[in-house]
């Protein structure tokens, strides 16, 4: 997870300027007459060795209302709610005005951290205006020319120590996956802790009840609902401990169809769901009994599978179905079909708004945790391959049988496993599925992503290569050999 950095300001302190430098390409629009930027616009960052996105905005505007500068502010206030670092420029030229000092109010209120840049620094007309954005209270402002490339170094400088607590912070939240195997320890799985809890994310489209599950689950009204779908923007976490399980609950932006994310900041909201998928130990699908398994919910829960987490399947408002055996029957039948490479994950019917159900998630969630850490010794596996190989043998192709000679698991979270064979490239993906399945099936791991690598052997000759001995070095080899 990168660093985020927000250019906030006023209309025409040359926010998008900066962005262009910043990204090394001409994405935004730039011109003298201010408000040309509206919404959001996103890029990676380059400065030096340091890699982070980069968010230009719209102007800040005093506005509240729902006019068009109004909505303008809501969208750049919501890309500093989600940025790591907040730049705010002003006009070292102009100095600073009534309007700087209403946004870096704002500004020390809600961003965590805050750098001051006096942009159109150059020159002797910029000095007092320089030194007057030192009222702001926000720190040594960095003096700069967007324009000209000046006071980049200094930007860096302070840039820096903020991404590398960004990069610690980010490796302390980020679950451990494809653990080595400890042969030492082989029955070793992970507890949650208050230090290094579960990590949980809830994903789905839109008005799924995501925000009022986790409100049930935490026993209060932490997140805002309703029923207008894409109330939550950006991915909250909430520390919880649910039923005896310490656990970091990410809530996510509903995800819809890329086709019908048109608005920037919809664009940011997903991205960071798709984030906080990568954050997460277990994901738990979210979906509608209305409208379950549309096309978005797939590649949702798809998503998850090959990001190697854990997955657990729940079907939302259930409390207002009136044929439950049928309905569930249809969606169990629907999940198969669909779903085949999370085939036996958990389904769960919940109720988010009676709270019905909710225990049984936690269990779910658990379980599908326990799965995700399970271990099989090698001996088992060698068992079960031979098995597997008497009653489907691997393919001929080219009239030379694919020949595979032993299985062991090398990682967990999610279990990954090697098979030694012969011609590793000339396994079909059929075979491999039906290796996986069986693995499935036999070793009980339902619903987990399951790894499964061919490696070749090197089986040749050893004495291939080596230079034949003539007959005189044999007639005297033998020679001595009698004397």
């Amino acid at each position: 997870m990168t660093l985020t950095l927000a250019i906030v300001g006023r209309p025409n302190v040359g926010k998008s300027t900066l962005f262009n430098r910043l990204v090394g390409k001409r994405l935004a629009l730039v011109d003298d007459q201010p408000g040309v930027t509206r919404d959001l616009r996103e890029g990676a960052g380059r400065l030096a060795d340091l890699r982070f996105t980069v968010i230009d905005t719209a102007g800040l505007e005093e506005a509240t209302d729902d006019s068009l500068q109004g909505r303008m502010r809501r969208l750049t206030e919501r890309a500093v709610d989600m940025a790591d670092v907040c730049l705010f420029m002003i006009d070292a030229r102009t100095g600073v005005t009534p309007t700087d000092e209403v946004f870096a109010d704002i500004l020390r209120k809600r961003a965590d951290h805050v750098l001051l840049a006096a942009n159109k620094g150059e020159g002797a007309a910029a000095d007092a205006g320089v030194l007057e954005a030192f009222s702001l209270g926000l720190g040594e402002p960095i003096r700069m020319s967007a324009e000209h490339g000046e006071g980049l170094n200094d930007l860096y400088a302070q840039l820096q120590p903020l991404a590398d607590l960004h990069a610690e912070k980010a490796q302390d939240d980020a679950p451990e996956v494809d653990v080595e195997i400890d042969e030492d320890d082989p029955d070793y799985v992970p507890q949650p802790t208050n230090a290094k809890p579960l990590q949980v994310a809830v994903v789905g489209r839109p008005n799924a009840g995501k925000s009022t599950l986790i409100n049930q689950i935490v026993g209060e009204d932490r997140l805002l609902t309703g029923p207008e779908a894409g109330i939550t923007r950006d991915a909250i976490s909430l520390r919880t401990d649910w039923n005896g399980t310490p656990m970091r609950i990410f809530d996510t932006a509903g995800m819809r169809k890329r086709a019908k994310v048109q608005e920037k900041l919809e664009k940011l909201s997903v991205s960071d769901g798709l984030r906080a998928v990568k954050f997460a130990e277990v994901v738990v699908v979210l979906l509608d009994a209305a409208i379950p398994f549309e096309q978005q919910d797939l590649r949702i829960a798809d998503l998850a599978e090959r990001e190697g987490r854990a997955v657990v399947v729940a079907i939302n408002k259930w409390d207002i179905e009136d044929d439950k055996q049928a309905k569930l029957r249809d969606l169990k039948e629907s999940f198969e079909r669909l779903l085949p490479q999370l085939r036996g994950a958990p389904l769960i019917t919940v109720s988010a708004k009676t709270g019905r159900g909710i225990d049984r998630l936690h269990d779910a969630i658990m379980r599908a945790y326990d799965v995700w850490n399970r271990r099989v010794t090698t001996a088992q596996l060698n068992r079960w391959l031979t098995g597997m190989l008497e009653a489907h043998p691997p393919p001929a192709p080219q009239g030379k049988r694919i020949k595979l000679r032993y299985m062991t698991q090398a990682k967990t979270r999610p279990p990954g496993f090697v098979v030694m064979c012969s011609q590793p490239d000339k396994v079909p993906e059929s075979y491999n599925r039906y290796l996986v399945n069986g693995l499935r099936l036999d070793f009980d791991m339902p619903g987990t992503p399951i790894r499964l690598y061919m490696r070749g052997q090197n089986d040749a000759n050893p004495y291939k290569g080596r230079k034949k001995a003539g007959p005189s070095k044999l007639r005297k080899h033998t020679e001595g050999r009698r004397s």
